[in-house]
């Protein structure tokens, strides 16, 4: 995979087919764009007449691990905003499921003159879909500094997932200075915390406003505590021209398919999102 150095960190990248418009495709969680799912609808979308760009965010897949900004979401916007500019591509369409979802709107925000189109889905909100943010996240992090400090980091399942994935991630986890990475998490578990006027964590609802980009938001599940309807719905209230379509897997997909791999079937979470293609082409393709 193709590795370009951005912000003192590698990040890895891939961009699939070779005519239509880019579109960034950010999946959710600390996954990586081979967490399954996410090719499928990359591939669809390239079927659709496209070219897709794949990236291992910061802290996900095989690219190195990265620490700053008000939070993750910020940090990764400003990451791919620079990975955007290295590669020269020129305005692209963002399309992000869950905290793809997160990241991509930060990105509108603060490098609008990157993003042509957005489009959303899986947008994480509500108490329970805040709380389970800050518990998957960042409190096992928490728990380790205060017990056995950067040693016991990397003994967090997702930090030894990391550096598993790129081995240079335990001596860039090494090297951080304990008082100010323990600042740091501190600082991202703030914007977890459910606030008023804050529907999206870690932004200002009225940042909100500052999406001047076509805007299609496929809206949660009725039966969705981590993407709650709800939540897609005020979203579309905040952007200015959203529109919103209904999901095109079941109401409660998610749910459905937590407790699938609970039963030890073979699913995954985001098996449904290739299912979104015909709505995010007709969406892009639109004049």
């Amino acid at each position: 995979m193709p590795v370009i150095e951005i912000n003192g960190g590698n990040v890895v990248y891939e961009i699939l087919g070779d005519s239509g418009q880019l579109i960034v495709l950010t999946p959710g969680g600390r996954f990586g764009m081979d967490f399954r799912g996410v090719r499928p609808l990359a591939e669809a979308l390239v079927a659709g007449g496209h070219r897709v760009l794949l990236w291992d965010r910061p802290n996900c897949g095989a690219s190195d691990v990265q620490f700053f900004g008000p939070s993750e979401s910020h940090m990764r916007a400003e990451t791919l905003a620079n990975l955007l500019r290295a590669l020269g591509t020129g305005p692209v369409v963002l399309a992000g499921g869950s905290g793809g979802a997160r990241d991509s709107m930060i990105t509108a925000i603060e490098y609008p003159d990157l993003v042509t189109k957005l489009v959303l889905w899986n947008i994480v909100g509500g108490i329970p879909g805040l709380f389970t943010l800050s518990w998957v996240y960042i409190m096992p992090t928490i728990s380790a500094l205060r017990a056995k400090g950067i040693e016991g980091v990397l003994k967090v399942p997702e930090w030894k997932q990391r550096i598993e994935a790129n081995p240079k991630n335990r001596e860039r986890l090494l090297a951080l200075d304990e008082a100010e990475f323990t600042r740091l998490m501190y600082r991202w578990l703030n914007a977890y915390v459910p606030q008023a006027g804050q529907t999206i964590a870690g932004l200002p609802d009225d940042r909100l406003a500052d999406i001047h980009v076509p805007t299609r938001i496929i809206r949660g599940g009725a039966a969705d505590p981590d993407h709650p309807k709800r939540t897609s719905l005020e979203v579309s209230c905040l952007i200015p021209g959203a529109e919103v379509v209904d999901p095109p897997w079941r109401e409660d997909a998610w749910e459905a398919n937590l407790k699938a791999q609970g039963r030890g079937e073979d699913v995954g979470i985001f098996d449904p999102w290739v299912l979104a293609a015909p709505t995010i082409l007709e969406f892009v393709d639109r004049a």
